[in-house]
Order: structure tokens, then C-alpha cells, then sequence
């Protein structure tokens, strides 16, 4: 085939692996070419000692299909897995840019609104997993990738579990996630569930906004302890630049308890988007001159208006302002108050004609 080069590894003689990405303890990523579709994508390969255990075999090939099946803006798409020569392997879009690690490594600590634009993209992407019924797992800024236009994308769904297939009370002597980043739940060995996620998109944002973790340790079972019965450091002691609501919400996320946190991811992204919203208007200037530091007082309703007592009428009560008199009825009283009094000299006339002349005709 054209473009193929021999000398260049290749997976399932389509997929070549041109360079290495990054390495972890699972796995392998590689940019790569699709030689068929003639395309630039994301190779992942797991190491051999994963590779060989026929049941994880299965269980990453549910995972993979899962995964298959996400299409969202804010998570890298699957393409394809398989197996090669007793490698396992999983083919993404590739997506140029850099790791979010990378990006809080170089930056320490970002502006409130461009950490909340981040979060919001990640708790997009992995809110529609969650209405998929995926759980991610293992939620890290080292699977976030940001391109140079600041668009976030989510990877490594390929380790994501149904949520069908676990139940609540499932324990598992393998813990998900990433010491650093899991929540409290993961680091009891506990089954991970959407708040989960949730906690370490809590924890990501906290590293954000205060340039350092919630927890720090080298040792990953101290790390463990610490997710599971310590809290953090309120944000607002570390970076007094962030405001109290967002304190609460960062607060509210990394709550010990599941049931504590916001549901889902899609909640979160909610929320984050109505304080982001609110933080970006400008509150208008009413004044000047300083305010004093004093309680307030709380501000009677306004009293509605009327005219003096001596403007109204009497009609039984001194309420009704002037403003309401019917002025018709008034103007007719007066015309027949004077057409009565235009017959008086009439009457008066007739009496004395019948009483000064009583035999008359």
C-alpha cells in the first residue's frame, strides 16, 4: 500500500507507531498513522503482563466497545482496539496539544475564569459518559488534553466500567484511579460511581485555582488515609483571590460522603457555569463614596402615597384619595339641583294665585 513503510512498527498491519507519547504503568501511547484511512491517530498498547490474563482480555474488550460508543466534543473518540502478536490495544483520534499536567506544571496557578473553563469542558465530556453509564475511574489532568485553542478533550475511557455491571456493595482488592486524584470511595478499594468522577474533577479544580493539591504525600497509602479522613485546606486560606461561593462549591465537591457531593458531572458543570457566569458581569458602580462597614439594616416596604384628608371627599371614609371621585356623577347632582331650582318661582306663583284668589276660577 501506498505511504507504508516497512521499517515502521505496525499494529494489525493498518495502525504504525511513529513516535511515543507517554508511558505509564498500564500502558504505552504512540502517535500513530492509519494507513487504510490515511490519518493521524492515538495508539495505546498495554504492557504484556496485562495482555496475557485472558479475564482482563475480556473485561478491557467490554471497556473498549464502551468507549466506542462515546461521540462528544470534550472526550477523545475510539476508532478501534484488538489484539496483536498478545499485545492489547486501543486506537484514538489524535489530538494535538498538551496533557493538563503539563499545563499546571508550567502555569502553577491559573486565573479563576480560565480554571473554571476547563473544568466546565471536562465536566461536559464526562457528564454524557455518565448518562451512557460509564464511570471513568481514573480522572487526572494527565488525561486531559488541552489543544492550542484552550479546547479540552478526556481520554483513556478505555478502562471506564459499566455502571450495570457493578454493584453498590462490590468491593475490589484493586483500587482505580490515581493516588493523587481518587476519591474516597476508590481509595477504600470501594466500587467508583459518577460522584466519583466528580470528586477528582473536585480535586483537579482545587489544584487549579490554589496551584497545589489537596493532598500531598509520597506514600500512596498515606495518600489513601488522608482522601478518606482528612480535609482539605479551605481554598480561600491558600489563594484569597478565589470568591466564597466558589470556596463552598470546591468544598462541597470533595465532601468525604458520595451522597454529599453533586451527583454527576453534567450537575457540576451546571453550577460552575452559573457562578462563571455571574463572576464574568461586572457589578455596576452605584457610588463613589465608600460604603461604612456596618450591618444592614433591614429596608421597611415602601408606604403607598395618598393625598391629604383634606383632599378627599366624605364618603364614609377618609382612604380614598381625590384622585378617585366620580366626577360625572357630581356634574349631574349639579344639573339637577338646577333644573329643581329653575320651577321654585313657578310653584311660588301658583300658591299665591290660589290662595289670594280662593273663590276665583
Amino acid at each position: 500500500m501506498n505511504g507504508v513503510n516497512n521499517s515502521v512498527p505496525t499494529l494489525a498491519n493498518r495502525y504504525q507507531l511513529l513516535q511515543t507519547l507517554g508511558s505509564g504503568g498500564m500502558a504505552v501511547v504512540y502517535r500513530g498513522r492509519d494507513i487504510e484511512l490515511e490519518r493521524p491517530v492515538a495508539v495505546k498498547v498495554l504492557r504484556q503482563n496485562y495482555s496475557k490474563d485472558p479475564a482482563f482480555r475480556e473485561r478491557f474488550r467490554q471497556e473498549a466497545r464502551a468507549a466506542a460508543n462515546l461521540s462528544h466534543p470534550n472526550i477523545v473518540t475510539v476508532h478501534d482496539f484488538g489484539l496483536d502478536n498478545g499485545r492489547l490495544f486501543i486506537v484514538m483520534e489524535y489530538m494535538p496539544g498538551t496533557d493538563l499536567k503539563t499545563l499546571i506544571r508550567e502555569n502553577k496557578r491559573f486565573l479563576i475564569q480560565d480554571a473554571l473553563r476547563l473544568v466546565i469542558q471536562a465536566a461536559a465530556g464526562i457528564g454524557y459518559a455518565h448518562r451512557a453509564g460509564l464511570v471513568h475511574c481514573d480522572i487526572k489532568p494527565q488525561n486531559m488534553l488541552v489543544s492550542p485553542d484552550s479546547r479540552l478533550k478526556v481520554t483513556d475511557f478505555g478502562i471506564a466500567r459499566a455502571l450495570s455491571t457493578i454493584h453498590p456493595d462490590e468491593h475490589s482488592e484493586v483500587v482505580w484511579g490515581s493516588p493523587q486524584y481518587f476519591s474516597p470511595e476508590q481509595a477504600a478499594g470501594m466500587a467508583p460511581s459518577p460522584s466519583s468522577d466528580v470528586y477528582s474533577l473536585g480535586v483537579i479544580l482545587y489544584e487549579l485555582v490554589c496551584g497545589e493539591l489537596p493532598f500531598t504525600s509520597k506514600d500512596p497509602n498515606e495518600l489513601a488515609r488522608m482522601h478518606r479522613d482528612i480535609s482539605p485546606t479551605p481554598p480561600r486560606s491558600i489563594n484569597p483571590a478565589i470568591p466564597v461561593a466558589l470556596e463552598q462549591i470546591i468544598l462541597k465537591v470533595l465532601s468525604k460522603e458520595p451522597a454529599s457531593r453533586y451527583r454527576t458531572a453534567d450537575q457540576l458543570g451546571r453550577i460552575l457555569e452559573n457562578f462563571l457566569q455571574k463572576y464574568e458581569t461586572p457589578s455596576p458602580t452605584i457610588s463613589s463614596t465608600p460604603v461604612p462597614s456596618t450591618p444592614l439594616q433591614r429596608i421597611p416596604p415602601p408606604v403607598q402615597q395618598t393625598r391629604p384628608v383634606y383632599d378627599e371627599i366624605e364618603s364614609g371614609s377618609t382612604n380614598q384619595p381625590i384622585s378617585n371621585i366620580d366626577w360625572i356623577t357630581i356634574a349631574l347632582g349639579l344639573l339637577a339641583m338646577a333644573s329643581s331650582a329653575g320651577l321654585i318661582p313657578f310653584w311660588m306663583y301658583v300658591f299665591f294665585r290660589v290662595f289670594s284668589n280662593p273663590g276665583g276660577p
